[in-house]
């Protein structure tokens, strides 16, 4: 086996797949919508079923739809014939997948729904098979050759339903108003967490602030400063609305131009950078990186709140 043969054998695989999934988006319709609708309006939970390759896409859109607002678990056919059924109550919906539809282990979870009047979703590429005429609504995939033709291996169906089910979960998100700030609740931990944070998770507020008035002598707003330990100073009105900002660097050039100002006015910088609380960390980081910073006063109109500096984002693992 040569190096062209191998690669020829990854670009059918993935073209076949591509040819697919092309058949796919152009044949989404009402069912799509109808099948939308539904999960939407469920009360309960949406049970997930499926059994081998399509038992695991079962699992991955039921933690899809469960991290993106919709309650959701997978049910093993098989332990539902043992007991499992227990778990289905009114208020649920069902979603089968099944290439086939006539995958015998699903016949016990179909027989359920009909019984208890569970809307049931089928997702199969063959829609008179036993699973799509006892469904509710029938999600077909397109009935495409799998990228393996000699052994037929689940590849190209599985990649049908596993884009289906992200079309789906997508699309519930969308017509729930579903945003990045209810995301960020089911996924506090890892990168993709941190990179949800936004600048006031991070931020030093109340005591921990470095600020002083306009007008303080240099040598109380430096005392300020180093006791607060960010290497910055936000200067304030009277009122509270902050007016300009000091950093280690403004005072690093106050000295090697040979002189020291007598009052934090001199030396500050009028109408800095500042960000809102609700900025996302990485959106922060950008600026900062953009204008080569180091720190940023977060404020709620004109009055600072609280203060972020690069290690914060280093911290949380947004960096």
């Amino acid at each position: 086996m040569t190096a062209e043969t191998i690669l020829a054998s990854g670009t059918r695989v993935i073209r076949t797949e591509i040819d697919a999934l092309e058949s796919l988006s152009a044949g989404l319709g009402p069912v799509f919508v109808a099948a939308v609708e539904q999960v939407v309006s469920c009360d309960g939970r949406v049970i997930l079923a499926g059994v081998g390759k399509s038992g695991h896409v079962a699992r991955k859109i039921a933690a899809t739809l469960a991290s993106t607002g919709t309650p959701s678990l997978y049910i093993h056919p098989t332990e539902a014939s043992h007991g499992d059924l227990g778990m289905i109550s009114r208020g649920d919906i069902m979603i089968a997948l099944s290439r086939s539809g006539e995958t015998k282990e699903l016949d016990d979870l179909i027989t359920y729904s009909r019984r208890f009047s569970i809307p049931l979703i089928a997702m199969t590429a063959v829609e008179t098979s036993t699973l799509g005429k006892a469904s509710d609504i029938c999600l077909a995939i397109p009935d495409a050759p799998e990228a393996c033709d000699e052994t037929r291996a689940p590849t190209t169906s599985t990649t049908l339903m596993m884009a289906l089910g992200d079309a789906l979960a997508v699309a519930v998100l969308e017509q729930r108003g579903f945003t990045g700030n209810d995301f960020k609740i089911f996924h506090p931990g890892g990168k993709l967490g941190a990179m949800l944070r936004t600048a006031g998770d991070l931020m030093h507020g109340g005591d921990e602030l470095p600020v002083v008035q306009t007008g303080a002598m240099m040598s109380d707003a430096l005392d300020v400063m180093a006791a607060k330990g960010f290497g910055c100073l936000a200067v304030v009105e009277p009122e509270g609305d902050l007016i300009g900002m000091v950093t280690d660097g403004d005072i690093r050039r106050l000295v090697a131009r040979g002189r020291m100002a007598m009052v934090i006015d001199e030396g500050m910088t009028r109408d800095p950078i500042t960000i809102r609380g609700d900025m996302l960390a990485s959106a922060a980081l950008a600026l900062m990186n953009d204008k080569r910073i180091t720190q940023l006063i977060v404020t709620d109109g004109k009055r600072p709140l609280g203060v972020v500096h690069m290690h914060d984002f280093l911290r949380a693992g947004v960096a």
